[in-house]
């Protein structure tokens, strides 16, 4: 059963963290933050709705680095319970989806807490002082659609997060598959 995330509150600054990367390389939001805005996408291997959305994910993410945008990706699954979002696997998956951005790994899940993630995917995007101005889906498209015609809903609220420094006003909601917490947090 699919979970929403909210997009109640913004506002708000992100947390920091260090981070592996599945380069192997410990980065920080200090360091991978975009000049224009940055985009935090929760998400993991396995999920349906990841992966319905992984090939517009990574465009998107090729198209906002062009406006000096910066996209980073954070997998915070258990990955006990769920051995398919291993680091080894989310090496795979980022090469499958031609992941140009970082994809890290939230071994503790405290990034995650932080930041109040509920689902994957679950989408944040911050203007270039790093406060909330949109959370929400990545696009009006829906898992196995055939519509031509869709919404570009997180570009184009980044572009006006970047323009105006404030989100959409009509913001949806994401939804996917809830965080797999360690101890069934």
């Amino acid at each position: 059963m699919p979970v929403n995330a909210t997009n109640d509150e913004l506002g708000w600054l992100a947390p920091s963290f260090i981070l592996k990367n599945v380069t192997d390389e410990i980065m920080s939001l200090d360091k991978l933050k975009g000049s224009n805005g940055t985009v935090i996408a929760f998400i993991c291997n396995h999920c349906p709705y990841v992966i319905s959305i992984a090939d517009r994910l990574s465009f998107e993410a090729i198209e906002l680095q062009k406006s000096s945008i910066n996209t980073i990706a954070i997998m915070s699954n258990d990955v006990t319970q769920y051995p398919e979002d291993s680091f080894q696997k989310m090496k795979i998956f980022s090469k499958k989806y031609d992941f140009r951005f970082p994809y890290l790994y939230d071994e503790t899940q405290s990034v995650a807490k932080r930041y109040g993630a509920m689902c994957t995917p679950d989408i944040f995007g911050f203007n270039s002082s790093l406060k909330l101005m949109y959370r929400g889906r990545i696009d009006s498209g829906v898992m196995n659609s055939n519509d031509s015609q869709i919404e570009r809903e997180l570009y184009n609220a980044m572009l006006k997060i970047k323009n105006n420094g404030i989100g959409p006003t009509k913001q949806f909601n994401s939804f996917g598959c809830s965080i797999k917490w360690k101890n069934n947090e």
